[in-house]
């Protein structure tokens, strides 16, 4: 029987996708391809090549599709990552949550005593996440769990995923309370408990969780009749 976890970092309450402000990237004039391919355009600018020619209206249809979530008033990823550390400095839990996903997925830029810049910092995500989670935030508490049951930034350590689900799964975090379920079945970090298992499972389940949905109904077809 095939028990399924939700063993993946979430972005949660943070949007990190790029976006900021209308640039320059639609104002250069109609030059040679050798202009074009070598002008520097920003993450979250448009290439000239692609506006050229185009309405205002054709532009910002253009950008909402190339660049999901962008709008004039929004802030750039560099900016973000600077609201996030003056409030996660403050003590903000969710902002404590939402930096240590930037630094896990490499939305922050983070690098090494040596200079080398890294693809991503679990370290300082968990960190993070560890700030937060002790001021109670389950979306933090799931995302330590994680790590500590993937060994991503801290050592692996079943029990204390467990200990951090439970806490998440008690104030209805959905995706904790199935993989609390699913600890219990197999006996990670936890004695295994198959009614508890089972309560988790249902407890997911009832919120709209898919993989818990199909975990109880492994559990009950695996049951004598």
């Amino acid at each position: 029987m095939k028990i399924k976890t939700v063993l993946l970092l979430i972005a949660l309450l943070i949007i990190l996708s790029g976006c900021g402000d209308e640039s320059s990237g639609d104002k250069s004039d109609s030059g040679s391809t050798a202009e074009t391919l070598s002008e520097v355009t920003a993450i979250d600018e448009l290439p000239s090549f692609l506006s050229e020619g185009l309405t205002p209206e054709e532009i910002t249809e253009l950008r909402e599709q190339i660049l999901p979530g962008s709008a004039e008033d929004e802030m750039t990823p560099g900016e973000k990552f600077q609201a996030l550390l003056e409030d996660a400095k403050a003590g903000d839990p969710v902002a404590q949550n939402g930096l240590g996903v930037m630094y896990y997925t490499g939305e922050a830029v983070s690098k090494t005593l040596t200079g080398q810049i890294l693809d991503n910092d679990p370290e300082l995500a968990a960190g993070w996440f560890y700030r937060s989670a002790e001021q109670g935030y389950a979306d933090a508490q799931f995302n330590l769990g994680l790590m500590y049951a993937n060994g991503e930034g801290v050592e692996q350590d079943m029990q204390q995923a467990a200990e951090l689900f439970t806490k998440a799964a008690e104030q209805g975090h959905i995706d904790a309370q199935n993989n609390l379920g699913a600890l219990y079945f197999i006996g990670e970090g936890v004695a295994r408990d198959e009614e508890k298992a089972v309560e988790w499972f249902e407890k997911a389940a009832a919120q709209g969780n898919e993989e818990a949905r199909e975990n109880l109904e492994a559990i009950m077809a695996a049951r004598p009749q």
